[in-house]
């Protein structure tokens, strides 16, 4: 038992650390934040809505200028002013910015927020184990090589919720008569609109590659497109 204690301990932290940054999250979001206006971007999430069954699908504007899309561990959906600004300036769509909040409705339908707080107190878990294992074995290496592990886990485990929440936004897009075109289409955008991913290897990526993930995405509407009726 006393073995397990520094395990345990690193995974009840992990649990504290990621509550307290969701609680200071959604106090930046309300404090930065405004309902999105927008009667174009109205016309499809209500499209989207009446897909899902719901009264509406309510979007926010997270004022800072990077551009991304975010669902907040309390379910909302937000886009940031810098999206919203390059969709203003013509250079996304309306159905592509739909597609970004599909996809963060996805993430909040799949319940990723509270696997991504399992998923951290894991691999806080794995680290601080592979740390008192490998630091024994390699002293000062060792700290570097579970930090990797840990970081390599992390990093897989972010594109497999990314793939899902992808999925998802496509099969409603679908649903609501938009189209998955718009989604491939961004995502082809998104590398030069963010900035890019500054030559990472895949492997230590939050997100997958723009290639693979479109090509997920035409596996998916050509199992849909093979499908009789």
């Amino acid at each position: 038992m006393f073995k397990l204690t520094p395990i345990l301990l690193a995974m009840l932290y992990a649990v504290v650390m990621y509550r307290f940054s969701a609680w200071r999250m959604a106090r930046e979001l309300d404090a930065r934040s405004t309902v999105l206006a927008d009667k174009r971007l109205h016309d499809l999430t209500r499209r989207m809505a009446e897909s899902l069954d719901l009264p509406r699908i309510q979007v926010h504007i997270y004022e800072i200028p990077q551009v991304n899309g975010l669902a907040a561990p309390d379910g909302r959906i937000f886009i940031t002013r810098g999206f919203h600004d390059r969709y203003r300036a013509g250079e996304v769509t309306a159905e592509e910015l739909a597609s970004v909040i599909a996809h963060e409705l996805g993430h909040v339908a799949l319940g990723h927020s509270r696997r991504r707080m399992i998923d951290f107190s894991g691999q806080n878990a794995v680290r601080v184990a592979l740390n008192m294992v490998l630091g024994r074995l390699l002293p000062g290496l060792g700290t570097l090589l579970a930090n990797l592990v840990a970081s390599l886990l992390a990093a897989r485990l972010s594109r497999s919720d990314e793939y899902e929440a992808d999925a998802y936004a496509a099969a409603l897009l679908h649903k609501a008569g938009i189209g998955i075109g718009p989604q491939k289409s961004l995502f082809r955008k998104l590398e030069k609109l963010s900035g890019g991913a500054g030559g990472a290897p895949a492997w230590l990526l939050s997100h997958p590659m723009t290639h693979e993930r479109v090509a997920a995405l035409e596996k998916l509407e050509a199992r849909w497109t093979s499908v009789p009726g």
